[in-house]
């Protein structure tokens, strides 16, 4: 009887700390609270509330990044010494997120573009004549060459200044120096330039011409190159950018004139902003219809998003790093349109924001060089008309005079009309800027093989900065490559997390299984939610293994549920792992609402960050959470997910480290090529995910290399052969490579599998769930 006693008071022991879940189970996971009265906590109103407060966050970081940067920027320029050096960094911080990678060609004089039925010479004014030229900007050594085409004025006088004179996107040279209509006369700026005996250049910039791309999304023009360029760490701004400077290193090795200038509207000003804050040889820089407050960005056309912009530079910060040379600000309107979105970024353009402040912002910054070297018309948040700064300008380069309207007139015969001979040089421009950025691409793979040799190089100098001599000692050698992940790719969020503070709402009892809605706290305004599925039978005192299932594009954790709508493609993974053992746990990921997500990465982007700087910690959270529940052992916890969730299965468990291992279904491919590449037809390029593409994964980290990042930890993926997310040699091609790295480099045979079955883009179930039970070590159901 003794003995009777003693086993009850065990029992009764090991209950109080490991509860098991009763016949009736409780409306609240043990060790959680109720949610509030009148909570709305049905996936969809989770869902909606988790965007919401996303969004929030994002926006109040933007407004958040103007002070720490005017902070920071007071302090670097604390003294002459501190400014030389920390102006030296921006810039080339500033060329790096521009995408300003690859060489310019040699200084040379821009070539003359003439056919036999058509001169070089297209046009002639009072003093100067215009050309149709064309000049190298990048030369071939690492895809090029790639070339500026337009228009130069040349005075028939010794030229008094140098000028890169840019228009806005949507208008052509030819409008902009008065050869064919569509702007007034003031807004002529290279030829009023010209009639003062300045040398122009006017390049041709890349226009919004929308069009269905591919019969597909319905892109502009700019929007479609902006996204492969941005894949293999290029930008559409700085191809242009190189076309300018190439242009301004002509002009400064020909030694004509004492002064060069770069001045534009719209998009030209946006140029010349960058280019005079990142070349100290530009005497003089002229800013119309764009300056002003840059916080939304994200609202413009994505096109101008640059990755990290925000973090250092605001237009007050490019201002400053001009200055002491000459800045001449003009509050004109610039372009106006609204971009419906039909598969591309919906934006809009409006007048520049807040000149007024942000002018005062750079008054601040660049304290006594301001008084000189600053001229503002308009700056009191009057908007003046395009053109008023002219006489600010001409004055500046030592070019003034009496005011001078006489148009130019075209010169023939041409071949056509000025309005075609346009329409083929932007044809021009848009395919060699197209195979530029695919000829790069195609170098990417050796790229990253020298950055992250987690594969023999043949031919090569080995390189050896991992140490593959045990999992241990690779472990430690990888850490520097996650925290540029972290830091450089995904962008990390400096935020201690806040405590959990679980809630939760029993969901259902059913398939013998039990199921909550939990939400936990995780930064200001910022949750994590989704579904903690609990199988029948834990007894007290034993421990489980965790596997968090992942859904895909616009999906909930309820479509991972058995019985749920979307069971074919899930296969009701959630409850049917549980029914197997696991405990299972399906989060709501960001990636759900349309547009309203995808601006929440427009929004991330300029600060460095993505749409993983918050499920990451999303993530850190939930597993810290789940650690503490009685049942789980914390050392066993899988991620598998599908689609986007296979994305997310190659970002999250490489920063995640809680989590021991990862399975990737229905997306792992290449990656950068399927992002990138403008021949095949699976290709992101076409379709409407217009936030997919994170910038310079070419030269950085394909999945390959995330999965290195995994490793040693089991990795697997799942792979049906009609899954359209590629084709199987794409991603046979890509695993072989972690194969590689597991079999023979690490020697661990086992932990690293592929299954390839006949099936579509949808959860499979079979070599997936042996693979969680075998590395999860928990025995498989004798009856499935």
């Amino acid at each position: 009887m003794r003995r009777v006693w003693t086993l009850l008071l065990i029992a009764a022991l090991l209950s109080l700390r490991a509860p098991a879940l009763a016949a009736e189970p409780p409306l609240q996971v043990p060790g959680t609270d109720a949610f509030p009265p009148g909570t709305d906590f049905s996936a969809d109103a989770l869902a909606s509330e988790l965007v919401a407060g996303v969004d929030q966050f994002l926006l109040d970081e933007i407004a958040a990044a103007r002070e720490e940067r005017r902070t920071r920027w007071l302090v670097e320029h604390a003294t002459r010494e501190l400014a030389a050096a920390s102006d030296e960094e921006r810039r080339s911080r500033l060329a790096h997120i521009l995408g300003l990678r690859d060489p310019r060609g040699p200084a040379e004089a821009p070539q003359l573009l003439a056919t036999p039925e058509r001169s070089a010479v297209v046009g002639r004014g009072p003093g100067y004549e215009i050309v149709a030229i064309r000049w190298t900007a990048v030369d071939g050594r690492h895809g090029g060459p790639l070339h500026g085409e337009g228009l130069l004025l040349q005075p028939e006088q010794t030229p008094l200044a140098d000028v890169v004179a840019i228009p806005d996107a949507d208008v052509t040279p030819e409008a902009y120096v008065g050869l064919e209509p569509g702007l007034p006369s003031d807004a002529q700026l290279p030829r009023r330039l010209a009639q003062r005996g300045c040398r122009v250049i006017v390049p041709t910039l890349i226009d919004r011409t929308r069009e269905p791309r591919n019969g597909r999304a319905t892109l502009s023009s700019r929007e479609f190159l902006y996204r492969s360029s941005f894949e293999v760490g290029r930008h559409l701004i700085g191809y242009e950018l190189q076309k300018v400077l190439a242009a301004v290193d002509w002009f400064v090795a020909d030694e004509a004139t004492a002064k060069v200038a770069v001045v534009g509207e719209g998009e030209g000003g946006m140029l010349a902003l960058y280019a005079g804050a990142i070349d100290t040889r530009i005497d003089l820089v002229g800013v119309a219809g764009f300056f002003g407050d840059r916080d939304h960005i994200w609202e413009q056309p994505i096109d101008r998003n640059v990755f990290g912009l925000l973090n250092d530079f605001g237009d007050a910060e490019l201002g400053a790093m001009v200055l002491p040379r000459t800045l001449v600000i003009e509050n004109s309107p610039g372009p106006i349109l609204d971009i419906p979105g039909e598969g591309g970024a919906p934006a809009q353009l409006t007048p520049p924001e807040r000149v007024a402040d942000e002018c005062a912002r750079l008054r601040e910054l660049a304290g006594e060089a301001a008084a000189a070297d600053l001229a503002v018309v308009g700056g009191d948040g009057e908007v003046v008309e395009r053109g008023a700064a002219f006489d600010q300008i001409a004055q500046r380069l030592g070019c003034g005079g009496p005011r001078l309207e006489q148009a130019p007139e075209v010169v023939g015969p041409r071949s056509g009309s000025v309005a075609a001979t346009s329409a083929a040089r932007q044809q021009r421009q848009l395919l060699e800027i197209d195979r530029f950025t695919q000829r790069v691409l195609a170098t990417c793979s050796e790229t990253r093989r020298d950055f992250l040799p987690i594969a023999d190089q043949l031919g090569k100098a080995p390189q050896q900065p991992l140490d593959f001599s045990s999992p241990e000692a690779y472990e430690r050698s990888i850490e520097r490559f996650r925290e540029q992940f972290a830091n450089d790719v995904i962008g990390r969020f400096d935020h201690e997390l806040l405590p959990a503070r679980p809630r939760s709402q029993l969901v259902s009892q059913e398939h013998g299984v039990t199921t909550y809605r939990v939400v936990l706290d995780v930064f200001p305004g910022v949750m994590a939610t989704g579904l903690l599925v609990l199988p029948d039978g834990l007894t007290p005192g034993e421990k489980r293994p965790v596997v968090v299932c992942q859904h895909g594009l616009e999906g909930r954790p309820d479509d991972l549920l058995a019985g749920a709508e979307k069971e074919s493609i899930y296969k009701g993974m959630a409850t049917r792992l549980a029914e197997r053992g696991f405990i299972t746990f399906a989060p709501q990921n960001l990636y759900l609402f349309g547009d309203r997500f995808r601006t929440l990465q427009r929004k991330a982007n300029p600060l460095g960050k993505t749409l993983f700087s918050v499920i990451v910690p999303q993530h850190r959270q939930i597993v810290r959470w789940l650690a503490t529940l009685p049942w789980v052992d914390a050392e066993r916890i899988g991620f598998y997910g599908l689609s986007y969730g296979g994305k997310s299965a190659m970002r999250i468990p490489a920063l995640v480290e809680e989590y021991c291992l990862s399975i990737c279904s229905a997306d792992f491919n290449d990656w950068v090529w399927k992002n990138a590449s403008t021949t095949a037809a699976y290709s992101y390029v076409w379709t409407g995910e217009y936030e997919i593409f994170e910038f310079d994964l070419g030269s950085t980290f394909n999945y390959a290399e995330m999965a290195a990042l995994i490793a040693p930890r089991p990795f697997m993926v799942e792979r049906g052969h009609f899954d359209t997310v590629g084709p199987d040699e794409r991603v046979a091609l890509e695993f072989a490579k972690v194969r590689f790295l597991y079999e023979a480099k690490l020697q661990l045979p086992g932990r690293a599998e592929i299954e390839w079955f006949v099936g579509p883009h949808a959860i499979h179930g079979e070599g997936t769930y042996a693979f969680l039970h075998q590395h999860l070590n928990w025995p498989e159901p004798a009856t499935p």
